[in-house]
């Protein structure tokens, strides 16, 4: 969606971003320790997300694997945020909450997105309203976007109703988190 902003807009709202401290991360839960190692097969923290996970590509959630739960940790939740969006907020790309601790890892496409049903997971709503993995789509010529993968260890499964949003899920969450870690991917559009 965000592709079709004209390239002399997208660079005219370049100085325009979020920004890093708005994400959770570092805005609801700045205190947490940072006690999980979140990657991906598929790229390195700091480095490009490859275009097959882009709305530039088929869209698919990117493979990810996670280490070092802290103890006293029965459930997780992965947010990830936009830190580069043209927003007040960072945009939120999907919510998974009550994510079993058990698995350590998610396949290449195991999350729903625009194009493929699969799993069945506790999604919450992307900014664009959906339940489901919002591909990056920044627009043509904003720059590079830091897109945040945000993993959460929680004490206590979430009891939420339908298909919260990042309001309601970072209020349910504050008080049950015990660790967190990050896994960051860029991209850009020229």
């Amino acid at each position: 969606m965000l592709e079709k902003i004209p390239t002399a807009v997208g660079a005219a709202l370049s100085g325009l971003k979020a920004g890093m401290e708005k994400t959770a991360y570092h805005a609801a839960f700045a205190d947490i320790p940072e006690t999980l190692r979140l990657t991906s097969p598929a790229f390195a923290d700091g480095a490009d997300i490859p275009a097959r996970f882009t709305a530039d590509g088929a869209g698919t959630s990117p493979p990810l694997a996670w280490e070092g739960l802290p103890a006293g940790a029965t459930t997780l939740v992965l947010l990830v945020e936009d830190a580069g969006s043209p927003t007040p907020q960072p945009l939120v790309h999907l919510i998974v909450w009550n994510l079993s601790i058990a698995a350590g890892s998610l396949a290449e496409g195991a999350l729903p997105s625009p194009d493929q049903r699969s799993g069945s997971f506790s999604l919450g709503q992307n900014s664009f309203l959906r339940s489901e993995w919002l591909p990056p789509d920044p627009p043509s010529g904003h720059g590079s976007h830091a897109y945040v993968f945000q993993l959460y260890a929680l004490r206590d499964a979430l009891d939420l109703p339908g298909n919260p949003g990042r309001s309601a899920l970072l209020d349910a969450m504050r008080g049950h988190v015990l660790g967190k870690g990050r896994l960051i991917g860029t991209y850009a559009r020229t």
